[in-house]
C-alpha cells in the first residue's frame, strides 16, 4: 500500500455480517482549501456506520483523507463528497458522516450527511436501567 495521498478506499470483508454493529471513526486533522481564498480549512470528520458486507480499511482511509489537502471546496460539498465515496466503496446499511469545521469568519459549521440502504431499519433502542 502506498504512503502517498490517493482517492482509493480499500475494503475488507465484514467479519460479522450477520449482525448490526456500529463502527465509529474520527479524523481530527482533515484539511482542504477554501474555494474563495485558497487558505486552509480544517475539520474533524466523524464517521459512524453499520457495515453490510464490507468495511473500510483504516490506512487507505487516512491516505484518502490526506488527498484533499490541496483541493478547494465548500464545507457542504466536501462533507457530502466524502460520504458519497464511502457509500460507493462499502455500501453500508447506515452511514452518518459529520464534518465539524473549524471557525471561519466567526462562524462554526457542522455538516451532517446520512445514508440508509433501501429496506434497512435499525433495531429498536434498548434502555437499560
Amino acid at each position: 500500500m502506498s504512503t502517498q495521498p490517493n482517492k482509493t478506499l480499500e475494503t475488507f470483508p465484514n467479519p460479522h455480517p450477520e449482525r448490526d454493529y456500529t463502527i465509529h471513526m474520527e479524523v481530527p486533522e482533515f484539511t482542504c482549501l477554501c474555494p474563495k481564498t485558497g487558505q486552509p480549512d480544517f475539520a474533524t470528520i466523524l464517521i459512524d456506520f453499520v457495515p453490510d458486507q464490507l468495511c473500510v480499511e483504516l490506512k487507505s482511509l487516512k491516505m484518502y483523507m490526506w488527498s484533499f489537502r490541496e483541493e478547494g471546496g465548500f464545507h457542504e460539498a466536501m462533507t457530502n463528497r466524502i460520504a458519497d465515496d464511502i457509500v460507493a466503496a462499502i455500501n453500508p446499511r447506515f452511514l452518518r458522516l459529520t464534518g465539524r469545521w473549524n471557525v471561519r469568519g466567526g462562524i462554526w459549521t457542522n455538516v451532517v450527511v446520512e445514508h440508509r440502504q433501501d429496506g434497512w431499519t435499525p433495531a429498536p433502542k434498548i434502555e437499560l436501567p
